[in-house]
């Protein structure tokens, strides 16, 4: 999987292997409707509860180095330019690995387990129509998982509460009128609407947000021109926002939204919002109670595994599987220093530690065959 890396919505040749495996065991494939993500379905043709098992499938626009940390990577990437350098190809297999496990056991489960391969992670792409998809189906819960860089091998996280903040990206163009630099005069420069509107954000997030309530605003990106004596018709900011709470990140995109056009109406400029510029992903909540069954359940086996970590303010597309059952979301230490393994999640030397595949298979099949095995939410 590592070796044969697909960007975002692209997965054409990711899909078309991974359905050939769940067909291989025997799975039911449901195609999502204008999506490269699939569902395929474990039916052990017995009541019971229904599962759902996640895993993204896209890969990055990441050159990667055949380095990690301190040495040659095992494997890199084929395809110049493109990398699993989030861990997405550990996830699938993962999820395929538990699909061996489960459909030789099949006999001994009861209900349906479905093995969710979502598009585009990366972009927010694919969620959408996934969960349109699983609407319907009655799931009892559905369990997700993500490498993590920070947590050692053999380590897990499952908080009771929030674990990954929203985002929201921002994404805009200051429209001028631009010509020679000897005669600003004449012009109306986007660059000097474009630093008056950094420096109004600035002031907004500083004195204008709600001190209780995080937002945090990163400023990626700032574009224009191309000579020393040339004023640019445009400029253009790229940037993020990330937050904890559905309403406070809405209202602080607006208020980003209302600055910046204001603040181009005083330099006579306009604002122009690109695709970009939305929610791409709400925060992500663990289900309390399914948290704590999935701590004990994995308790049972791994007494050293669980610890305690702090929420991430990167941000997940598994936000949406909340919209139709309780969730639960894990992370999976794969950090080895002896080995290099450590490097940050979309970076050029990013690697995994494998020997975390077995405590992430460990915490994942526990849950749902524990839990398939639940009498009652009460029990």
């Amino acid at each position: 999987m590592h070796e044969n890396p697909e960007l975002s919505s692209k997965e054409f040749e990711t899909r078309k292997f991974l359905i050939d495996q769940c067909k291989k065991l025997g799975l039911e494939i449901q195609e999502v409707k204008n999506s490269t993500g699939f569902v395929a379905i474990l039916d052990t043709k017995k009541d019971g509860k229904i599962l759902g098992l996640r895993t993204d499938i896209d890969a990055l626009p990441i050159l990667e180095n055949d380095q990690n940390l301190k040495r040659k990577k095992e494997v890199v990437s084929k395809n110049p330019g493109v990398m699993h350098a989030c861990g997405h190809d550990f996830h699938m297999a993962l999820a395929l690995t538990s699909a061996k496990i489960l459909s030789k056991i099949k006999d001994k489960l009861d209900g349906k387990f479905y093995f969710i391969f979502e598009e585009g992670e990366e972009t927010g792409a694919g969620i959408h129509a996934m969960v349109d998809h699983l609407k319907d189906i009655k799931f009892d819960a559905i369990y997700g998982n993500h490498v993590n860089t920070e947590l050692e091998t053999g380590k897990i996280a499952i908080s009771k509460g929030r674990v990954y903040a929203g985002c929201a990206g921002v994404d805009f163009d200051v429209i001028g009128k631009g010509g020679h630099g000897s005669r600003p005069d004449l012009l109306n420069s986007p660059i000097n609407a474009l630093v008056a509107i950094i420096n109004n954000l600035n002031q907004t997030w500083a004195t204008n947000l709600d001190p209780n309530e995080i937002v945090t605003l990163g400023i990626g990106s700032i574009n224009a021109g191309f000579a020393s004596n040339v004023i640019p018709d445009k400029a253009n900011l790229k940037a993020t926002l990330r937050f904890f709470k559905d309403e406070v990140g809405e209202n602080a995109l607006e208020k980003l939204k209302s600055v910046a056009e204001k603040t181009a109406n005083l330099y006579d400029c306009k604002i122009k919002f690109n695709d970009y510029t939305r929610v791409v992903a709400y925060p992500v909540k663990n289900d309390e109670k399914l948290a704590d069954f999935a701590r004990k359940s994995l308790n049972e086996i791994l007494p050293d595994a669980l610890v305690d970590q702090e929420v991430s303010y990167g941000g997940e597309s598994f936000y949406g599987y909340a919209k139709i059952c309780p969730t639960v979301f894990a992370k999976i230490g794969i950090k080895n220093e002896k080995e290099g393994y450590g490097a940050g999640a979309h970076t050029e030397k990013f690697d995994v530690d494998n020997e975390g595949l077995y405590f992430g298979l460990a915490s994942a099949l526990n849950f749902l065959i524990n839990f398939s095995r639940k009498e009652s939410n009460n029990d």
